[in-house]
């Protein structure tokens, strides 16, 4: 291509959101679009939401993009694959159930490339939580903006007490209000998750409904979380952002929703999608630049994302032993990946009762950690449903112990579905899909120094993915998407050509007094 395309690129400066406090980064300055007849190259490394992020935000600068992913579908862990039902109907597999926050500004940012009204995007009307006791909270009716949030959650809980109130540790709680990033990792991240939850007395029965669903949404056990991450959550969730805990699900499998589209986007651009081909070896070259090593043979790149997930991230850079530096590189081979997880997607010969939420998350109930009712909102298995009478459901279990009897855990998640939705007992499994994963990363206590920043010792080199330090109040998908933008606006700096514009909650507490609390309990604490 000779010349910029006439496609929508960024969002402006319109508001994302309906937070009045959201904090924008503008776009770093630059040349709008990559001239001449030999503009920069660039490899990204993974096509997951952090490769896509960065490969989309490059090639809208006229950067010539090829995308590496050694699987035959993008997503990474968002992607979705055919399989064909005993029925023979054909249909889509993932790794399971994913939330869009309406504060996950960024990747929202991503999708609206191709679909500028999230249109493909639907919200659910509630984020139920139930308890194996009978407890049950809900999120549908509590205030958005903090801290309304958080003490309309309290008044509203069943979980919570007036003497549970009573009991609670103030002082090690007021830190909450006023989470900043990296200081929360300075305060926090020496401490578990399961620790600090004990240091602030918090309700043993909200910590499951609330904390424990927030925590173990990073596939980890509160017992090897740091707590600084969990705290970041409740920022991003409770008390910094006023857009609520409630979400939006795509309306089609993830492919035909987000992927597909943003493929052809993509080829628009240029970008050259090298799917099933596994890059072997990164070399930095002895004047400029990179070859790539695939399974294909070797192309020299002006620079290189690399977007993998933990695992990948190590294994990749223990075969490049020319890129970082000696601490760089020991610190990458440190990485830990969080234990196994299980999605079972069961095809009923029956629907559940009408009333039952879309998403559900639970705690009590043996290994199941949510069960989706994807029948109710993804077209897909709605028109599944509505042809044969039956319904579609999902059901997670995350943090499984390596050694476990994966048939005796996928007994034990069926029986719970059936204490959880009564109504399933009755029914027969038409068809199933079992999918056993361990590739998230984990987020240990004392381990947020080891984790990768964008910029690594090797200029021109690259990290992005949601394990890696973005020095923003971002998490999980939404960091995985920043440090996409982030990565592909410091090469862009390089060759003198325009960033791309970001969007976060704000990045401290919201309240001018409540900071202040928190500041001199931390004040207090320090002093002994």
């Amino acid at each position: 291509m000779t010349g910029a395309p006439s496609l929508r690129t960024d969002g402006g400066r319109s508001r994302p959101g309906r937070d009045r406090l959201a904090r924008r980064l503008p776009a770093p300055p630059g040349r709008p679009w990559a001239e001449g007849a030999t503009p920069p190259t660039a490899a990204v490394v993974g096509g997951g939401v952090a490769g896509l992020t960065a490969a989309t935000a490059l090639a809208e600068r006229g950067v010539h993009v090829t995308l590496y992913e050694r699987e035959p579908h993008l997503g990474g862990r968002l992607a979705g694959w055919p399989t064909r039902l005993a029925d023979g109907t054909a249909a889509t597999m993932s790794r399971g159930f994913h939330a869009f926050f309406r504060q996950y500004y960024n990747l929202r940012a991503l999708l609206r490339r191709t679909d500028p009204g999230l249109a493909r995007l639907t919200g659910l009307p509630d984020y139920p939580l139930r308890h194996g006791g009978g407890r049950q909270d809900s999120f549908r009716h509590v205030p958005r903006t903090p801290p309304l949030s958080a003490l309309g959650f309290v008044a509203l809980s069943e979980s919570f007490g007036a003497r549970d109130l009573t009991r609670m540790n103030p002082r090690a709680a007021l830190p909450l209000l006023d989470v900043r990033v990296p200081g929360v990792y300075d305060r926090l991240d020496q401490v578990s998750a399961h620790g600090y939850l004990e240091a602030i007395r918090f309700p043993a029965a909200a910590r499951h409904l609330a904390f424990e669903v927030f925590s173990r949404s990073f596939f980890a056990d509160p017992r090897q979380l740091s707590a600084a991450e969990m705290a970041l959550m409740f920022h991003i969730y409770f008390l910094g952002s006023a857009e609520g805990l409630l979400f939006d699900v795509p309306t089609e499998p993830f492919p035909q929703a987000l992927w597909d589209p943003l493929a052809h986007r993509l080829d628009t651009l240029g970008a050259r999608l090298r799917l099933g081909e596994a890059v072997t070896e990164i070399r930095a070259r002895p004047t400029a630049g990179f070859t790539v090593t695939s399974d294909e043979g070797g192309t020299a790149y002006d620079a290189v994302v690399l977007a993998l997930d933990a695992g990948g991230l190590r294994s990749l850079v223990a075969r490049s032993p020319s890129v970082g530096d000696r601490g760089w590189r020991e610190r990458v081979a440190r990485l830990r990946t969080a234990p196994p997880f299980l999605v079972s997607r069961l095809w009923l010969d029956r629907p559940v009762a009408a009333d039952r939420p879309g998403f559900l998350g639970t705690s009590g109930f043996g290994a199941l950690d949510n069960v989706s009712v994807l029948s109710g909102w993804e077209g897909e298995a709605a028109r599944w449903a509505a042809r044969t009478g039956g319904s579609v459901v999902e059901l997670h279990a995350y943090a499984v112990a390596g050694d476990a009897d994966r048939d005796q855990v996928r007994r034990e998640l069926l029986d719970a579905l059936h204490r959880v939705y009564p109504e399933t007992a009755a029914a027969r499994v038409l068809d199933a899909r079992h999918e056993w994963r361990a590739d998230c990363p984990l987020f240990p206590v004392g381990g947020y120094r080891d984790r990768p920043a964008v910029r690594t010792p090797t200029d021109g080199l690259v990290v992005a993915g949601d394990m890696v330090r973005t020095g923003l109040p971002v998490a999980l998908m939404e960091r995985a998407a920043t440090s996409g933008f982030l990565a592909a606006n410091v090469l862009l700096g390089r060759w003198g050509l325009r960033g791309h514009e970001l969007w976060t909650v704000p990045e401290r507490g919201r309240s001018a007094p409540l900071r202040w609390v928190a500041a001199r309990a931390s004040a207090v604490g320090a002093g002994g």
